[in-house]
């Protein structure tokens, strides 16, 4: 029989919040699984994008709306998930979330008609958004502060930056060898086996029951669902296309109501403080624009490789193994190092790296070739991704009181989603000026790489941006504990 009780400071304590510690690989197993599935869900289907078309009879432009219907439901309503668990409970949304991704991936997978789909994505991006901010509050609840729990956060930022060049991988070795159906369906049995394993083995953490911040959560939605919208639409209508202005005028209002009910709130969805730490503020900016630089190689890349290389998709996707080799790694390196030079510097290391691979990158031309052109990049960015992620994951949350870990974890994965959209919107507009300007004197394989090249300075300003941070604003110190 369980019991329960409530001590003064009005945090409810079971029995099994106390962490397992026999059973704490299984637990992680289990974190990072979830981790991985709704990491890889944001890219795999981007090489089943043309079986998709012709199975589902989308338009040219109907077909973005695979990846945006995610992205969107993903991102406006990652903070809503974050403090839900903090408030509800954050293993019990967790295993909420993923029932949700679970049958929206089973759904996806049987869709017979584009709409159909389109709201499976969606489906899709609100059980991520209610599961994936726990993953990083369950690690620091599960896990004590020091060594044990740098392992864990580096295992965590390895299937975190794994999750999307596998996704590539695995989505071009399901749709060459069974179909683009496929790529959904293999969420089924991780999300079941999450699902029958994580209240058998994942503590629970004390919960801060209190009234819900209703103000918050539905301006923090709207604002960031407007706001990520906007950048989608950026992307394919341009900056000055009345959707667009709209949507960044209506995200940016919303959002200036959701700070300023947060300064009032008492128990609010978001607690600013969360961005007053120094170190704290500028790992979430780093983060954004270190996602904003990655995620064009994700998506230029495999243009490059199919149109101007002409590899197919399942080639394109496994060209990506020796990054992600690399990062698994740099990642698995990175807790060994953390205590002798500290987040600091690992941060300065990776940032540096990704900085130098994007600079190689605008170096590509129609024929620069996969060993000279890309190879070599792809490495660098792996390795710095690898080194860069875990630190920056274990400075948001150093420190951090139990009742906020849920909001702290959900502003993470939020920045995440934004930086990738943010900076795949201008890296998109970027791609189309330099294409268009190229095509009027060379062939379209040439124009193609020109674009491509032009797009990675932007990426590389970004990820310089990343870098001057952790030099300037991050302060430094070895440490032996998250």
């Amino acid at each position: 029989m369980t019991t329960s009780a409530t001590s003064g400071s009005g945090v409810t304590r079971t029995p099994a919040t106390e962490p397992r510690g026999e059973h704490l690989g299984v637990a992680l197993a289990i974190i990072v699984a979830c981790q991985l599935m709704v990491t890889l869900d944001g890219t795999v289907m981007n090489v089943a994008l043309p079986d998709i078309h012709s199975g589902l009879g989308f338009s040219s432009t109907g077909l973005s709306w695979v990846i945006n219907a995610y992205t969107l439901a993903f991102g406006g309503l990652m903070l809503l998930g974050g403090r839900a668990g903090d408030i509800l409970g954050r293993r019990r949304v967790f295993i909420a979330g993923v029932i949700v991704f679970t049958v929206a991936s089973l759904l996806g997978g049987f869709a017979q008609t584009a709409w159909w789909l389109v709201a499976a994505r969606a489906l899709q991006g609100l059980g991520a958004a209610l599961a994936a901010p726990g993953t990083l509050a369950l690690i620091a609840s599960n896990f004590k502060a020091g060594p044990e729990r740098n392992r864990a956060l580096g295992v965590f930022a390895t299937m975190s930056g794994l999750g999307l060049a596998i996704g590539l991988i695995l989505g071009g070795v399901l749709t060459a060898w069974l179909s683009w159906r496929a790529v959904l369906f293999i969420n089924v049995p991780i999300g079941i086996a999450i699902v029958a394993l994580a209240p058998r083995y994942v503590a629970e953490p004390d919960r801060h029951p209190g009234r819900f911040d209703t103000v918050g959560a539905l301006t923090s939605t709207i604002g960031m669902t407007a706001l990520v919208y906007g950048f989608i639409s950026a992307a394919s209508d341009g900056w000055t296309a009345p959707a667009t202005i709209v949507a960044f005028v209506v995200g940016l209002v919303v959002l200036g109501a959701f700070v300023a009910n947060e300064a009032r709130a008492k128990q609010p969805v978001m607690p600013l403080h969360l961005l007053k730490a120094r170190n704290r503020g500028s790992a979430y900016l780093d983060t954004l624009l270190l996602v904003a630089a990655i995620f064009s190689i994700l998506f230029f890349l495999i243009q490059y490789l199919q149109g101007v290389l002409g590899y197919s998709a399942l080639l394109a996707g496994v060209a990506f193994l020796p990054m992600a080799a690399v990062q698994f790694t740099s990642a698995k390196m990175a807790p060994k190092l953390l205590p002798r030079f500290g987040p600091k510097v690992l941060m300065i290391t990776g940032g540096a790296l990704i900085t130098l691979g994007m600079l190689w990158l605008t170096r590509l031309s129609a024929d620069s070739g996969y060993a000279v052109g890309v190879l070599g990049p792809m490495i660098l960015v792996g390795a710095g991704t690898g080194f860069s992620f875990m630190p920056l994951n274990m400075t948001i949350v150093s420190g951090l009181p139990p009742q906020d870990a849920g909001a702290a974890s959900g502003l993470l994965q939020a920045m995440q989603q934004i930086g990738g959209s943010l900076g795949l919107a201008i890296l998109v507009t970027v791609f189309g000026t330099e294409t268009r300007s190229a095509a009027q004197h060379a062939q379209p394989r040439e124009a193609l790489a020109q674009g491509i090249a032009g797009s990675f300075l932007v990426a590389a300003v970004f990820a310089a941006c990343a870098l001057a941070i952790s030099v300037f604003l991050i302060q430094g110190k070895r440490t032996k504990q998250a």
